[in-house]
């Protein structure tokens, strides 16, 4: 009897094989669920795409399989519906999610979370990611009555892991306030060192990531807490009663 195909079987024999040589289309790779949607097709002349702005126009939101420059394969969710789509999905969370989001360095540096519901990338992914090309970023937040908010920064980077992760934003636009850079010393994110648990990277006397609950670019300490179980904030938006959140980056048009 032959055996059968699973999703996690395909996506092992998938990875197996050398990117060059890959004559089969792009998949939207629903590993942990019963089905297995397509997008659309594309031949890989070059391998994987480096992020989802090189996934065709037109496919489904969903997950996939990237490549960055330099890194190994990865699984990531592409988000094709908003604003024009081609965004990599690098954070998700929810109130009611079961992730603890209070994890230690190593843990964040790789990711964790469930890919389709709420889950952080990693931040050294993130950081592979933002050195390939000139990122932007959106912020999109739901705020305690569930309307959904946004916060653009026209410029989005992280540092390499010997700086701290230290992240760089742009200028700011859209319908959520500028509750990252413009905020004063002891609460702005922009230009701040990632601080976990156990790696205090802050400008408090304290270790904010353990009284905030999650690792984050914190100063001292946060305007902006979006790695946290149940008490989600931004600025004066939702302050501990945000509905949700995700981050969402893609190379700018400019």
């Amino acid at each position: 009897m032959a055996a059968q195909c699973t999703p996690l079987l395909f996506l092992a024999c998938m990875l197996a094989l050398p990117a060059p040589h890959l004559t089969s289309t792009i998949q939207s790779l629903a590993v942990l669920n019963q089905s297995l949607p397509v997008a659309a097709p594309r031949s890989l002349v070059n391998g994987w795409p480096r992020d989802c702005s090189e996934v065709p126009a037109g496919s489904p939101s969903g997950v996939y399989i990237i490549q960055p420059t330099g890194l190994h394969t990865i699984l990531v969710y592409c988000e094709m519906d908003e604003a024009d789509g081609g965004w990599t999905v690098i954070q998700r969370n929810h109130r009611d999610t079961p992730v603890t989001w209070n994890e230690s360095w190593s843990t964040y540096k790789h990711g964790f979370g469930n890919v389709h519901t709420e889950f952080w990338l990693g931040t050294e992914n993130i950081y592979q990611l933002t050195t390939q090309k000139i990122y932007q970023v959106r912020f999109v937040i739901w705020d305690a009555s569930n309307n959904k908010r946004f916060a653009d920064y026209n410029l989005f980077s992280v540092d390499d892991e010997s700086q701290g992760y230290r992240l760089r934003l742009g200028a700011h636009s859209g319908t959520a306030e500028d509750a990252m850079a413009s905020r004063g010393t002891t609460t702005i994110h922009d230009n701040m060192k990632f601080s976990t648990k156990d790696r205090d990277q802050d400008t408090s006397s304290g270790n904010c990531a353990s009284s905030a609950g999650g690792g984050w670019w914190y100063s001292a300490c946060y305007s902006v807490r979006l790695n946290v179980r149940g008490s989600i904030t931004w600025g004066n938006l939702c302050n501990g009663n945000c509905r949700a959140s995700a981050i969402l980056i893609k190379p700018t048009t400019c």
